[in-house]
């Protein structure tokens, strides 16, 4: 991916610092609909850094920041349930005009709800539809289950053996890349390519597991430079990355009964 140690795949940290400049009180306006926020989100983010650099972490983050928004002591996930299942046809019509605009690659077409139709079924509908090839979709059914049941745990579990939170989100990382195919990969690579990937990931763990180390990033960044030759970018993990982090922060800003 694009990081503080590298640029790749045409873009750099300051974009994506950009974007995120940008996008965040869309994603942060109260009372605003989810569908709404990720359009906005998106049409100031891809105005700030003049291309797509996180239409997965505003889809995953919107629904996250909605939920965090409601009344009561019900947990973020519990929320979050709520507001997944409570999409109007709005939200639809925005979610696939953002998705238009931003132009993911290797998205290509889809025999139902195709992206660059207009849709005819709710967001959540068609959201199940692409579940089975993309891993943002598929948050949306199984409410955010690769962030609810792994990736907030091997954060916690990450941070319980370091001081550094580099060196746990690195971890983070690892273990997505190494658990998960990653679906952008696959889109855009083909299946085989993922799982060579998650693979090389997993044989890695000596070197993440139970925590990432300042002595093994060589190691890490060895990888991931032979991904930028390769032109692999495994964005949807660093869409699940962000959105556990986001998750995790709304969970300490809520209280120890937010969390899942």
């Amino acid at each position: 991916n694009v990081h503080v140690h590298a640029a790749g795949h045409g873009m750099e940290v300051a974009q994506f610092e950009a974007s995120a400049v940008a996008s965040a009180p869309f994603i942060a306006a109260a009372g605003l609909g989810v569908g709404a926020r990720i359009l906005g989100a998106v049409e100031a983010s891809f105005a700030a850094a003049g291309c797509n650099t996180n239409l997965g972490i505003l889809l995953l983050c919107a629904p996250l920041a909605a939920a965090a928004e409601m009344p009561g002591g019900a947990t973020l996930r519990d929320r979050l349930r709520v507001v997944l299942n409570s999409f109007d046809d709005s939200d639809a019509v925005s979610v696939f005009a953002a998705i238009r605009l931003a132009n993911p690659g290797g998205l290509g077409t889809a025999p139902d709800q195709d992206i660059a139709t207009a849709p005819t079924a709710g967001l959540l509908e068609a959201m199940g539809l692409a579940a089975a090839r993309d891993r943002i979709a598929a948050a949306y059914v199984t409410d955010y289950a690769d962030i609810f049941e792994f990736g907030v745990n091997v954060l916690a579990s990450a941070m319980s053996h370091t001081d550094d939170r580099r060196l746990a989100v690195t971890t983070l990382h690892m273990a997505y890349l190494a658990y998960f195919p990653d679906s952008h990969i696959t889109r855009k690579h083909g299946a085989r390519m993922a799982e060579t990937v998650r693979g090389g990931a997993y044989a890695l763990a000596p070197a993440w597991q139970p925590v990432a180390q300042r002595n093994t990033l060589p190691k890490l960044l060895e990888f991931d430079a032979e991904l930028k030759q390769l032109n692999v970018n495994p964005g949807t993990t660093a869409d699940l990355v962000v959105a556990t982090l986001f998750a995790a922060s709304m969970c300490d800003a809520l209280g120890p009964r937010s969390a899942p």
